[in-house]
């Protein structure tokens, strides 16, 4: 029996003995899956994405992450499904995508000096069995006192108006920042690989 060892490798992407699935639409979680190197496909997820009434940011992470996991399933039935998603919060206040410049000027400026906490959500079902994995990876980013000028300026920049607190780690957004709290760096971005590749692991799909 070949093992997932022994699949041949192409362009640097190791064919795989299960098909591997990400639910998710997002640039930033597919990017950050190219890393590992490992074939896969992604799936439109169909899930309501809005928090219920007095849940906890880290318990509406990972419910969301499962629905949108168990959302594809039907459609990937001999497939391992990762699902992920991220919420964020500061001063009891979630962090929302702004849209917008406006928005994002807004955001900026309310943690301005203060810390954000970021709470991302990854699970890995077996659609095959119904198995689940899952984990909630948190960050906590500090942010510097930053004035009109310099949002406005990054913002100019980077335009990171698809990102929840509005500053990019991995690009611009890190001169915004003065300290990062987290077992794992990729959580922040969206997608915890550390969690991840003990996952994949464990369901007999490791990475290396």
């Amino acid at each position: 029996m070949i093992s997932s060892r022994e699949f041949p490798r192409q362009n640097n992407v190791m064919a795989n003995p299960r098909r591997l699935v990400l639910a998710s639409t997002s640039r930033y979680r597919k990017e950050l899956l190219q890393r590992l190197g490992i074939a896969f496909e992604t799936a439109a997820p169909l899930a309501d994405e809005r928090a219920l009434g007095g849940e906890a940011a880290a318990d509406t992470a990972l419910r969301l992450a499962q629905l949108k996991a168990q959302s594809v399933r039907g459609a990937h039935r001999d497939a391992l499904i990762i699902g992920s998603d991220q919420v964020a919060t500061s001063a009891g206040r979630i962090l929302n995508k702004p849209g917008n410049h406006a928005s994002a000027v807004q955001q900026l400026r309310s943690v301005s000096g203060k810390s954000a906490e970021f709470h991302t959500a990854v699970v890995l079902l077996d659609a095959a069995n119904g198995t689940v994995q899952s984990r909630v990876v948190p960050c906590r980013v500090f942010f510097r006192q930053m004035d009109d000028k310099r949002i406005d300026g990054y913002l100019q920049r980077e335009k990171p108006y698809d990102c929840a607190g509005s500053a990019k780690v991995e690009g611009l957004g890190i001169a915004l920042i003065s300290r990062i709290e987290t077992d794992d760096p990729t959580s922040l971005i969206g997608l915890p690989l550390i969690a991840l590749t003990e996952m994949l692991e464990r369901a007999g799909l490791p990475v290396i």
